[in-house]
């Protein structure tokens, strides 16, 4: 199986078209040899690029090595591109039609994807680079960097090393929770106070002291919110919803959190959008996302 990318005209302009509305792959390198294109006499393709190319033996070579992958690549292969920052794949009918500007397409078997086979988008966020700079490429069609890489991403498959260093967050992630469960409550709030800080809020004042509903009073300068956090080691149902009357009560707050490492299992039912209930498995991700790990382990030690 062979993985092609393909440039959709010139500055991407047949993209839309192609993806959106046609379902197919297009073609330019206009020339009146489309009949000998499909019979594979490539003889007088390439005497004709070799004049439009001045006598260029190697350009002439890399335009036609393009234009026989788009009439001779099978049903079987796979083409991608790259359309609003996702990436796109497909494999493409046998056929190829010549258009009347003389551009060519081959029809789509299905439809275009930008998603793997289990459903998970296909982004250039979550692509290996190496992948996607194929997007600056200077011609129409061309081999990818790690075609294994590539077809075990199309396929949902995860990559050995993503798969192991899954298996090892996953282990991690049980350690940190085992080690905030043991936390002295005063070192859970600041455990969390913590947390606040490193994803960019400021403590405007830690006021739980001198004021039973609110354990810390912090302020996102990105979002410009004022957020009323509530930190219990242990909390019940009867006990959250407690804590959100008390955040009703205080008009000058944007949100509320709830944080806590233990409960009874049950939650409030509470469908105010503003609040947000922090459990044991939530704390644990951002302490991991947040680099405290270290300060999680000294202290326990």
């Amino acid at each position: 199986m062979k993985i092609r990318f393909i440039k959709l005209g010139n500055s991407g302009n047949w993209e839309k078209s192609c993806i959106e509305d046609d379902n197919s792959i297009r073609l330019g390198y206009e020339s009146p040899y489309h009949e000998e294109c499909l019979n594979g006499d490539w003889g007088p393709v390439r005497q004709y690029w070799l004049e439009v190319k001045k006598g260029k033996q190697g350009t002439a070579t890399r335009d036609i090595n393009q234009i026989k992958d788009f009439y001779e690549l099978s049903e079987a292969d796979i083409w991608i591109t790259f359309f609003k920052r996702k990436m796109y794949w497909c494999h493409a009918q046998k056929d190829v039609q010549q258009l009347e500007d003389g551009s060519r397409i081959r029809k789509v078997v299905g439809k275009w994807r930008c998603e793997d086979k289990n459903g998970f988008p296909l982004t250039i966020e979550n692509t290996d680079g190496r992948i996607t700079k194929v997007q600056g490429f200077r011609g129409t069609i061309c081999g990818v960097e790690q075609p294994e890489y590539l077809l075990r991403k199309i396929n949902g498959d995860l990559q050995p090393e993503v798969e192991a260093a899954k298996k090892s967050l996953k282990i991690l992630k049980a350690n940190v929770e085992s080690l905030i469960k043991g936390l002295w409550w005063n070192d859970f709030e600041l455990l969390v106070d913590l947390i606040f800080s490193k994803s960019g809020w400021q403590r405007i004042s830690v006021v739980g002291k001198t004021e039973k509903d609110i354990d810390l009073d912090v302020f996102s300068p990105v979002t410009q919110k004022r957020a009323f956090v509530q930190v219990k080691s242990s909390i019940n149902a009867d006990q959250m919803k407690e804590c959100y009357e008390s955040f009703r009560q205080y008009q000058q707050y944007d949100e509320m959190y709830i944080v806590f490492h233990s409960s009874n299992g049950a939650k409030a039912n509470i469908s105010d959008p503003r609040v947000h209930l922090w459990n044991l498995s939530r704390v644990a991700e951002l302490v991991i996302h947040a680099g405290l790990i270290d300060w999680l382990i000294t202290k326990r030690a």
